[in-house]
């Protein structure tokens, strides 16, 4: 039978006519959205408080596992085989959770994904939903396409909740509302949130905290559709399991009558054994804990348990464009951790909104333009990869050891192919790299260069930077310094040292 990603073809019809459809891209190149954030003192501050304190958490407990590389390496071999036959591996699933009383929805993109939820949600009659925070859902833009069919979506989480009465986005897998400070979050309660009490609240963690409780206790009790992520999916078993620090996801996956969950098919496992391994490295590499004060895990319906309906919606939305791809499907073994997004140098400084995508930091810089496609031309998604220093802080904390660095490379070369395919003009970078390969590929030619250089630093004062460069070289030294050329080149010290031989 002809299957697309293991779904056959009568379900799935062909691959997404646009896998960038959701939140995937935002209205401008990283670049210049990073330079409107780095002129934000007060996004930066928050930033690296945060950061660094879940960097301490997570080091912490990191260094009382005896065997944590072992971990990881199991973690990494187990995605990589779980990639290796992703499809057979979805139809287990699917058949374990139609065996057990749920439903199985196959969605090729967001567009897809939203109209499944939408019109489930609308046979139940509801007009409003609870929400697990969920990545999946905030990729396919759940919450404004419900919106648009008049059905109200109500974010549980804390940071969540905080963003959506903000009317802002998400700017970390983990902490949507990293960006946002105490005192910020004060005001967004005291003027968006219907009934609070202004003149008790204040700014302590757990006065606000309380406050949310209250908001959303009434929300829990009248809720009779929820809609979910799910971290992962046992396949031997057609179970589901929500990890969660707050309770808000217990309560929205137990209390209502019918329950949605969205998830993107690369979350699937083999077996509760390869669960084990994955409960042990998210805790400690996302929040910093031992283990997650919430674990929810369901395997279909249990009459007089639970939700009595249970809908499962397998997302592609371009994971089969990065499954494709044999190196760069790494991509898809990431757990959410958010671990690289903690130690990168770019993202402190940045932001997550700088990056466009709801997948900020280092690993969003390699998955969304994985599964949006890069073009080679000006679409902000294909700045994404240039969004690093490639120090490869992020290698060394993922879990399951993605090698973030070696897959930005790869992207920036396809970008660059990309770019010589549809433009036939050489680009200025381009052309200075050929001339540069040129030089360097024949010796004598790379000696004369040497020595012209010595030549040239005879009107610099010796230890002194070259100045600005002129258009276009001025777009290095404008934010960096050229050292002085030596006074004597490698080569001539080697000759002069070591014999006349060049």
């Amino acid at each position: 039978m002809s299957t697309f990603l293991g779904m056959p073809r009568g379900r799935v019809p062909g691959p997404p006519a646009d896998p960038a459809v959701g939140q995937l891209t935002g209205d401008r190149p990283f670049p210049a959205a990073a330079r409107s954030a780095l002129g934000n003192s007060r996004l930066r501050a928050n930033l690296a408080h945060a950061t660094s304190t879940i960097r301490a958490k997570r080091a912490a407990v990191v260094e009382e596992v005896p065997d944590w590389e072992a971990l990881r390496e199991a973690g990494s071999a187990i995605k990589a085989a779980t990639m290796a036959r992703l499809p057979e591996l979805l139809e287990q699933l699917e058949a374990n959770v139609v065996a057990r009383g749920g439903q199985v929805h196959w969605a090729r993109d967001a567009a897809e994904a939203n109209a499944v939820v939408t019109d489930l949600v609308r046979t139940t009659g509801a007009d409003e939903v609870v929400k697990v925070k969920s990545m999946a859902t905030a990729e396919i833009g759940l919450n404004e396409a419900l919106e648009a069919a008049g059905i109200t979506a109500l974010e549980t989480d804390l940071a969540e909740l905080i963003v959506q009465l903000a009317g802002d986005k998400p700017s970390h897998i983990l902490v949507p509302a990293i960006h946002r400070g105490r005192a910020e979050i004060r005001e967004i309660f005291a003027q968006r949130m219907p009934g609070v009490d202004t003149g008790a609240l204040t700014d302590e963690p757990a006065v606000l905290a309380a406050a949310a409780r209250a908001h959303l206790r009434e929300a829990f009790l009248r809720a009779r559709v929820a809609v979910s992520g799910a971290n992962f999916a046992v396949a031997d078993t057609g179970t589901l399991t929500v990890v969660e620090s707050e309770g808000n996801g217990r309560m929205c996956l137990t209390l209502p009558q019918t329950l949605i969950t969205v998830m993107g098919v690369e979350k699937v496992v083999p077996t509760w054994s390869d669960l084990e391994v994955f409960l042990q490295l998210l805790p400690r590499s996302s929040t910093g804990e031992r283990m997650n004060p919430y674990t929810s895990t369901w395997t279909g319906v249990t009459p007089g348990d639970g939700p009595s309906e249970f809908h499962l919606v397998l997302l592609d939305n371009g994971r089969s464009r990065a499954l494709a791809d044999e190196a760069g499907r790494s991509a898809l073994h990431c757990i959410r951790c958010s671990a690289c997004l903690n130690v990168c140098p770019v993202y402190e400084r940045t932001g997550g909104h700088a990056y466009g995508s709801v997948y900020p930091g280092p690993i969003g810089a390699v998955l969304t333009p994985q599964l949006t496609g890069l073009t080679g031309g000006d679409d902000p998604n294909d700045s994404l990869p240039y969004a690093s220093s490639l120090c490869g802080a992020c290698y060394d904390v993922c879990p399951v050891k993605i090698n973030i660095p070696e897959l930005l490379v790869q992207l920036r070369a396809e970008h660059t192919e990309a770019h010589a395919e549809k433009h036939r003009l050489p680009t200025p970078e381009a052309a200075a790299m050929r001339a540069a390969a040129w030089v360097m590929r024949d010796a004598d030619r790379f000696a004369a260069a040497g020595r012209a250089a010595t030549v040239a630093r005879r009107g610099i004062r010796k230890g002194k930077p070259v100045l600005p460069l002129p258009p276009p070289l001025n777009g290095w030294t404008a934010s960096r310094d050229v050292p002085a050329p030596p006074a004597e080149t490698f080569r001539d010290w080697w000759s002069r040292t070591r014999g006349a031989r060049s």
